[in-house]
């Protein structure tokens, strides 16, 4: 059941660039995983300057659980719209997902276990031995991504084999301590909010997850690659006095870089 006075348990996030096709059945998933459960949910859209309707067919969307929809007047990147979800949601409990749903939602089911033992965050990994995946990238991209993974390890995430799986869950306090401070905006955003949460001395849990490969991935390693590099050398040196008990920053992190 949904609380429509308190706090909800768990805010799910859902960026979206020109979502039109499947934005409907995304949040009917969502809502019926939070029915199903007996979950105080909150779903939050950010819609990032889409040109297909997106954002007015997720307002439309009839479901069953509280819901709003945020709406960038242009394409600000997946990085601004998951930081102004996170920032503008109320659970005990934030993250994010992907509006194709490529990790199903019931993968919460074990995100949940994990925060109750102790977990600041929760990220799903499609590269631990219980990961399933249901479809494959093509074997070009599945190559680019185990080395630019072993790139990430070797520069700033040491034992995270898998920073990219776009299903990643926070406590409300280090989603607020995190995304604060997140400048990056590009695909790179997901390793920064990683090393910051380990800059912080937060606890990463890395869940098993079930996955598949979405066809229409945005994203191209040929064209992308050399900037995602450039990136990952920034992120060290935006964050590199962070410290675990640093306060929060002075202008409360309004200042995005691309």
């Amino acid at each position: 059941m949904n609380d429509e006075l308190g706090q909800p348990e768990i805010s799910v996030v859902i960026p979206a660039y020109n979502e039109a096709e499947g934005i409907q059945a995304a949040l009917e998933q969502v809502a019926d995983y939070f029915r199903s459960r007996a979950i105080g949910g909150e779903i939050i859209v950010v819609d990032d300057g889409s040109t297909d309707g997106t954002a007015r067919l997720a307002g439309q969307a009839s479901v069953p659980v509280a819901m709003r929809v945020l709406v960038n007047e242009q394409n600000r990147g997946k990085g601004y719209s998951v930081r102004r979800g996170i920032l503008s949601a109320r659970g005990r409990y934030v993250g994010f997902t992907d509006a194709d749903m490529a990790t199903p939602i019931d993968q919460l089911d074990k995100v949940r276990p994990a925060f109750e033992s102790g977990a600041d965050v929760v990220i799903g990994s499609r590269a631990l031995p219980e990961s399933q995946i249901a479809k494959h990238q093509p074997w070009w991209r599945e190559r680019a991504g185990k080395l630019f993974g072993s790139f990430v390890r070797t520069v700033l995430l040491p034992g995270i084999p898998d920073s990219q799986c776009g299903f990643k869950f926070f406590t409300a306090t280090a989603a607020q301590a995190i995304f604060t401070r997140q400048r990056l905006t590009g695909w790179a955003f997901d390793v920064e909010l990683l090393y910051i949460a380990r800059r912080l001395g937060y606890n990463i849990v890395q869940v098993p997850v079930r996955w598949i490969d979405d066809p229409h991935s945005r994203v191209r390693m040929l064209r992308d690659g050399p900037r995602v590099v450039v990136d990952l050398l920034r992120i060290r040196w935006i964050h590199r006095g962070l410290q675990p008990g640093a306060q929060f920053p002075p202008d409360g992190g309004s200042g995005e870089e691309s």
